[in-house]
C-alpha cells in the first residue's frame, strides 16, 4: 500500500460553530475518524500544519507548506493538503511553482461544509482526494474537488456555497473521479524529472482592478511599495488611453522606475488579447508590458511572487513569466 501523508491547514473541512461564526476547531485525529475507509487505500499518516480560517493564509504559509512536502518527499508517495476553500486556488498556484516537476501528486482539497455535518461534501473529497493521490498515473499539484481533478495553477473559486465549488479555468479539468473510477482526460508526461524546489517569495505584487472613473493618478501611491503591478483591464484586456485620462503617462512612469506591469483582462474566461483593440495595442507597443493571455489571476500573482523570489533583472522576469510551469499558459 501506498503511504500517505496528509497536511492539515484548517478551512471549513476542519470547522465547527463558535461564537464567531464557523472557526477551525477539529483537530486532525478526529477528522479523520470521519472518513476511516481511507485506511483500506493506503498508508496514512499526518500533521497538523496550520489551523487557519483560508482568508488568514500568506505566502509565508505556503512557504512552510511547500517546506514540509520538501522534507518529507522521500519518506511519502503523496500528499494530500486539507485546506479552506475561500484561498485554495492560491495555495494551489503557489505550490505549483514553489515544487516543480513532482513526480509524486499533491493534491488540494476541502469542503463547503465541515466533515461532522449530516450533510457535508467534505467525506467524499477526501475520500476521492486519497484515491486520485494514490493511483500510479497522478503527479504534480491538483486540485481535488466534488469528483473533479484540476490543474493547481487552473483552479478557481466560483460559487461561494454550492459544493461544485471550483472551476478549471480556460483548460480542460485533468480528470473526473466517478465512484470508484478514474476518468483522465489529460495524460502527463511520464518522462522522469528532477523535483525542483524553491523557498522564497516575493510578495509585493499588487493587482488593480479597473472601473470607469478611476483616477490614473492612484499609480503614485504603489510605485514606491509594490516591484509589481498586475492591472485587469476591460474585456480583452484594454486600458483607457485618452490622454487627459493619464493611464498611458502613468504606466509608462511605472515601466520607466523598473515596475513590472502585468495586464490581465477582469473577465472570468476566455483571457486577454491586447492586438485586438486600441485599448489594448497602444500599451502593447511597448515591450516592456508583459501580458498574461489565459492565466488565471491565482496563477498570476503567485507565479509573479517566486519570479521576483528569483530574480530582479527585466529579460529574466519577462522570460520566466512565458515560461509554462503545470499548464499555467498556452501561448
Amino acid at each position: 500500500m501506498k503511504k500517505i501523508l496528509i497536511i492539515a491547514t484548517g478551512g471549513t473541512i476542519a470547522s465547527r460553530i463558535s461564537e464567531n461564526g464557523l472557526t477551525p476547531l477539529i483537530p486532525m485525529d478526529q477528522l479523520l475518524s470521519y472518513v476511516p475507509q481511507i485506511r483500506q487505500l493506503c498508508k496514512v499518516e499526518s500533521v497538523q500544519l496550520l489551523n487557519l480560517d483560508s482568508t488568514n493564509m500568506q505566502p509565508c504559509h505556503w512557504l512552510k507548506i511547500a517546506a514540509t512536502i520538501y522534507e518529507s518527499y522521500s519518506l511519502y508517495d503523496g500528499f494530500v493538503i486539507l485546506h479552506g476553500t475561500d484561498t485554495l486556488a492560491y495555495t494551489a498556484a503557489a505550490l505549483s511553482y514553489l515544487l516543480q516537476n513532482s513526480e509524486k501528486p499533491i493534491v488540494l482539497t476541502g469542503s463547503q461544509k465541515p466533515i461532522d455535518e449530516d450533510i457535508s461534501d467534505a467525506k467524499s473529497n477526501v475520500v476521492q482526494s486519497i484515491r486520485y493521490v494514490t493511483d500510479i498515473e497522478s503527479r504534480d499539484v491538483c486540485v481535488v474537488f466534488n469528483g473533479d481533478v484540476i490543474v493547481g495553477t487552473r483552479a478557481r473559486k466560483v460559487r461561494t456555497k454550492s459544493f461544485n465549488a471550483f472551476s478549471s479555468v480556460d483548460f480542460p479539468q485533468k480528470a473526473v473521479i466517478r465512484d470508484t473510477k478514474i476518468i483522465r482526460y489529460i495524460q502527463d508526461c511520464t518522462e522522469k524529472k528532477q523535483l525542483r524546489y524553491y523557498d522564497h517569495l516575493d510578495q509585493s505584487v499588487f493587482v488593480l482592478k479597473l472601473i470607469p472613473g478611476l483616477d490614473a493618478d492612484i499609480f503614485h501611491f504603489l510605485k514606491d511599495k509594490y516591484r509589481a503591478i498586475v492591472i485587469e483591464g476591460f474585456g480583452v484586456g484594454g486600458i483607457p488611453f485618452l490622454a487627459e485620462l493619464g493611464f498611458s503617462a502613468q504606466i509608462k512612469m511605472l515601466l520607466d522606475c523598473g515596475i513590472v506591469i502585468v495586464i490581465t483582462t477582469q473577465v472570468p474566461m476566455e483571457g486577454s488579447d491586447l492586438d485586438i483593440y486600441e485599448a489594448g495595442r497602444i500599451f502593447k507597443k511597448d515591450a516592456r508590458i508583459i501580458e498574461a493571455y489565459n492565466m488565471t489571476l491565482e496563477a498570476i500573482v503567485t507565479k509573479l511572487m517566486w519570479i521576483l523570489g528569483q530574480t530582479k533583472i527585466a529579460s529574466e522576469i519577462r522570460e520566466q513569466f512565458y515560461q509554462q510551469i503545470n499548464y499555467d499558459i498556452i501561448l
